[in-house]
This record gives structure tokens, sequence and C-alpha cells, in this order.
């Protein structure tokens, strides 16, 4: 049996979280098995390196360190959750994956995203089936992010014109990798965004 890999990617406060809680219920009420999961995290030796990456300062870590960080995370995390679900016929569903990597450390910190995809696939060699993205105004991705009541705040911190760049930037990702990205107007009401991702998805599983 071979399950579906689905991840979703988008800006801070796109409301990614959100989105996946009800695609898992639309999913199961049509009989699927979904399990869900985030990254950095998603399994014990990735969330202990999740609040390395995530608190303290924004300063704390080089692009580069972060980069080999959030590689070791995704490769215990694809180990010990996403590739023993997919192999049972289940559908993952990720709050976010390989590509916020290409994001956030390789554009946004530095001119690294070859560094990412090298390591990407020594280390990971698993691209997702289908990817969301929830597209959104920067400004309001953040106020949504930062009104959030957690100490995760490490890349909001950085600012809009972080937010705004990795808007470009993931769209641009969208683009070089077009048969499996589905762009998602973010800036609709909640319901309006459950409802254009479940049937997305739906239709790219039938």
């Amino acid at each position: 049996m071979t399950g579906q890999f689905i991840t979703f990617e988008g800006i801070d406060g796109s409301g990614k979280t959100t989105q996946i809680s009800h695609l898992a219920d639309a999913l199961r009420d049509a009989g699927h098995e979904v399990i869900t999961t985030r990254e950095p995290g998603g399994s014990p030796g990735a969330e202990e390196i999740r609040s390395l990456v995530l608190e303290g300062d924004p300063d704390r870590w080089s692009a580069e360190t972060e980069i080999l960080l959030f590689t070791a995370a995704r490769r215990d995390h694809l180990e010990r959750t996403i590739l023993p679900a997919l192999a049972t016929g289940k559908i993952v569903l990720c709050d976010r994956f390989a590509d916020s990597t290409r994001m956030y450390q390789g554009l946004s910190r530095g001119d690294l995203r070859a560094i990412v995809d090298q390591l990407h696939t020594i280390m990971i060699g698993r691209e997702p089936d289908l990817t969301i993205l929830i597209d959104m105004d920067p400004a309001t991705g953040l106020a949504r992010a930062k009104s959030r009541a957690t100490s995760e705040e490490r890349f909001e911190d950085f600012g809009q014109a972080l937010q705004e760049q990795m808007r470009k930037g993931f769209l641009s990702l969208a683009q070089e990798f077009p048969d499996r990205f589905r762009k998602i107007n973010g800036d609709q009401p909640i319901e309006d965004v459950s409802r254009d991702i479940c049937e997305t998805v739906l239709a790219h599983l039938a």
C-alpha cells in the first residue's frame, strides 16, 4: 500500500494549521486514514530540534547551521513518522516541509538554495505528492502570527520584509514545481479557503 504525502506551505500566519485540521476531518469523513504532522517536528527527536531553531534571538544561528538543523529534524521525521504512515496507505498532512527550508534558509538568509537542494537530495530524497500553497497578504499573515501566544517567534521577529520576500519565493516555487503545487487564495474567509482546499485535494486523490 502507498499513501499520499500532502504538504502545506505559506508565510507565517497563513492559516496552515487550521486548514490542515479542517481537511483532516473532511478526509476522515470520506473514509480515508489520515495523520497530521508538522515541521520542524513530527517525531520526538525532531521536536527537540524544533525548540532550538524556533526560539531565541533572531541571530541565534547562521543560515548554514539552520539548514543542517532543519535537515536533521526532517530526516528523523521522515524515518519515524512519514514513511511508516505512507507504507500503510495513510494520507499524511504536513505543516511545512523542504519548500520552507528552500525559502527561509535557502533564499532569505543567504544565497544558499543550492546547498539546501543538495542536502535534500542526499539525506531526504522525497518530495510531496501534492503541495497546498496558502497565498495571502504578508501584513495580514504577520499580524495573525504575532497575535499567537507562543515562544516560537524567532522567524516572525525578522519582520514584514521577510514575509514579503517569502511570499514572492513561494509563488516562484509554485511556478518551478507546477505538477505538485496548488495555490489557494488565503485572503478569503476561512470556510472558503477550506472549501477550495478540500475540492483541490479530493480532485488530486481521484
